[in-house]
């Protein structure tokens, strides 16, 4: 059941990402919803599920719009992955620190992206990446990450209660 809904969620977000929140631009910046995805299942579940999450959300970002198969399966695998380490540590109702860490996933994830796509191809301006793309990137993400974090806290408590009384008897 878990891998079922995990699995629609992860179809559902790519859909809405690709196509609606596209509508949603701020001056050409849409957020990541698939790296808050990706976060929140890692601090919720813990680093195997992250990044198998991470894995198939960018797995289907790089058949349907990349050029190179891997590129972003990689960043949202080492997001989930980095960040499943922490979930041990941390307290599950606190919404501050989901915000913080989409956060930070966010920034890394566009600067690795800044790195690879505009420095190597010798279009490096640093100040219109930081004002135009990456600040605008990280607000919008932040402001996401509440709503998107409490749905799927919700159903992982929905999932780990169905799980834990799957064997009573009554």
């Amino acid at each position: 059941m878990r891998i079922f809904i995990t699995a629609l969620l992860v179809f559902l977000n790519f859909i809405l990402q690709t196509t609606l929140f596209r509508f949603f631009a701020i001056r050409g910046v849409f957020p990541n919803t698939a790296l808050i995805i990706v976060t929140s299942y890692a601090l919720l579940r813990g680093s195997k599920e992250g990044a198998l999450v991470g894995v198939f959300s960018g797995l289907l970002m790089d058949v349907f719009f990349s050029t190179t198969i891997g590129f972003y399966s990689a960043l949202y695998f080492a997001a989930g992955v980095a960040f499943g380490r922490i979930q041990r540590n941390f307290y599950r109702e606190n919404y501050l620190l989901p915000i913080i860490f989409c956060t930070l996933s966010a920034c890394l994830f566009e600067a690795v992206l800044y790195a690879t796509g505009f420095v190597f191809r010798g279009e490096g301006n640093l100040l219109y990446f930081l004002f135009r793309v990456l600040l605008p990137e990280i607000v919008y993400t932040a402001i996401l990450t509440i709503p998107i974090y409490r749905i799927l806290f919700g159903i992982n408590e929905w999932l780990e209660l169905k799980e834990k009384y799957r064997y009573r008897l009554f």
